[in-house]
């Protein structure tokens, strides 16, 4: 998995990218599939931001990109609610994949050389 972290108005540093680094392994677990992981750390000094700490982030499967955007007092916060937001995302496609086949797998399959006609 190919991760790239951008940083706007901070720097990041070495403890938070080793720490995105251990959030984001949870998403390689659940879509194998995960090529690409770019995550972008704003810092707002802003009263309207809660705290002034943004994190957008996007994840690119081979089917679908995710994406997920939160803010939070700190930076740890912000990662947090966006890595969550993320893996719902892809546990949610998952469920909707998984419905959508095994609805078909039920089935009677009726026999095409018409012997039971």
């Amino acid at each position: 998995m190919e991760l790239v972290v951008k940083g706007r108005g901070d720097r990041v540093s070495a403890q938070a990218k080793i720490h995105l680094e251990r959030k984001l392994a949870r998403l390689a677990r659940l879509d194998p599939r995960v090529g690409r992981v770019e995550v972008e750390v704003i810092r707002q000094p802003s009263r309207r931001v809660d705290g002034g700490h943004r994190v957008e982030a996007s994840c690119r499967s081979s089917r679908r990109t995710y994406r997920a955007r939160a803010t939070g007092t700190d930076l740890d916060a912000a990662l947090d609610r966006a890595v969550g937001r993320l893996e719902r995302q892809i546990a949610d496609d998952h469920a909707r994949r998984r419905t959508r086949m095994l609805n078909g797998a039920n089935r009677l399959k009726s026999r095409r050389d018409g012997a039971g006609s």
